[in-house]
């Protein structure tokens, strides 16, 4: 097992290139069991849930290399199959195989999900948008086993926002006979992401990006080619690391539009922001200021920047709140950030932060995939060195975090880890 080994004190300085979005990307690979036939995708992650998806992929008999960033799959030969809970249980985004599984064949069987470790976050959102289509789900021996004859068009309301639920019906529903309207859906980039995907495999799809998504199933689908989008969550981490380091930051290949509300915010915390619509500088000064914010969907201040955000407000000067209004149990990396020094009170899901001039490195452990950016970050601007334990989360969504933060000039460094 690998540990992230950071010694603070420096400034990040330089440029680099945004990386592909894995919220993005596995959706979209996924996708291609809509269409049997060759497909290329471009700009693709190299991060390990990646890889499990197609691996998760090849489970169902697809077949699948990884040229750099460019990953050619083939699933002419996919079957009606399992998902496997070995798999399945690594990476919650692996229920997005139900929808094209059960549009494709008409039945589907896969494990609940797993991932990061904090917080309930029940598929009941997928489950009842696959059985308003007409599926008849049951659960079996931790399986979500689903099967239907044919799928219908339906007015499907969702509760919540969900990017899962929404991408998973919106696969289902090209296949389905008639039209589907999703109320209430997400808006985040990685939705239109998809749906110009599946557009550009054939499908009828309308309002992308917005409240309401209109589907007309039943189009003729065929394999596309497909680049993924810049990785929003990663441009963020990148900028408030900048930001926070009183550094001078750029990336470059980014959707600006993507992270207008991070953007906003660090203009109000005393950062400098100069950014056109691919490239973003930012420059922070020798401390930044408090603030008050609430998560949201998007186009709200993401969810997954407030653990990053907390590192900032660790050090920003005065006294910060910070409310997580998506999920309110998402704070397993307070009592870490505490280790290295941070003063921060809890109740509920509040977090009050009094900021300090410095932290102090040591040895603290990871316990999710955003928490262990925010934890990174943390020793960045911490005395001495800070030992990231459990990085196996970080590389679920970061692309050699350690490479691209030395190329900032950051002293940054991964080491194994002995076992007990």
């Amino acid at each position: 097992m690998d540990k992230i080994v950071v010694r603070g004190g420096r400034s990040l300085r330089g440029t680099i290139e945004a990386a592909g979005s894995k919220n993005a990307a596995l959706p979209i690979l996924t996708a291609a069991i809509l269409a049997p036939g060759e497909y290329r995708f471009t700009h693709v992650p190299l991060l390990r849930d990646v890889t499990t998806m197609a691996r998760l992929l090849e489970t169902l008999g697809a077949t699948f290399h990884q040229d750099g960033h460019v990953l050619h799959l083939d699933t002419s030969r996919v079957e009606a199959g399992e998902a496997p809970y070995d798999l399945v249980k690594t990476m919650r985004a692996s229920v997005y195989v139900l929808g094209p599984l059960l549009a494709r064949f008409g039945t589907a069987r896969v494990s609940l999900p797993g991932g990061c470790a904090w917080g309930p976050r029940p598929i009941d959102l997928h489950i009842k948008g696959m059985t308003a289509l007409g599926a008849e789900i049951t659960l079996e021996e931790g399986y979500v086993v689903a099967r239907a004859e044919k799928l219908t068009g339906a007015d499907i309301d969702l509760e919540i926002a969900s990017v899962g639920a929404t991408g998973n019906i919106l696969m289902a529903a090209v296949a389905a006979h008639g039209i589907t309207r999703i109320r209430n859906a997400a808006r985040e980039p990685e939705i239109p992401a998809l749906a110009e995907f599946l557009v550009a495999m054939g499908a009828r799809i309308e309002g992308a990006g917005t409240s309401e998504i209109t589907i007309e199933g039943g189009a003729p689908l065929k394999p596309a080619p497909c680049r993924i989008i810049p990785d929003r969550i990663e441009v963020g981490t990148y900028l408030i690391a900048g930001a926070m380091t009183a550094g001078d930051v750029t990336l470059t290949g980014c959707r600006t539009d993507h992270v207008g509300a991070l953007l906003v915010r660090l203009k109000q915390l005393g950062a400098r922001i100069e950014a056109d619509d691919t490239t973003i500088r930012v420059v922070g000064p020798e401390r930044l200021d408090s603030f008050e914010l609430r998560t949201d969907f998007y186009p709200g201040f993401p969810t997954d920047l407030q653990a990053q955000m907390m590192a900032l407000a660790a050090v920003a000067n005065g006294r910060s709140v910070l409310t997580d209004t998506v999920y309110t149990d998402r704070f397993t990396h307070v009592a870490e950030l505490q280790r290295l020094g941070a003063d921060i009170q809890m109740e509920r899901n509040v977090a009050v932060i009094n900021g300090a001039k410095r932290l102090s490195g040591a040895r603290v452990m990871a316990t999710d995939l955003r928490a262990s950016a925010a934890l990174i970050l943390a020793g960045l601007v911490a005395d001495g060195e800070t030992h990231v334990s459990r990085v196996y989360h970080i590389d679920r969504g970061y692309e050699r975090i350690e490479e691209r933060l030395t190329a900032l000039g950051a002293d940054v460094r991964r080491e194994a880890e002995p076992g007990p």
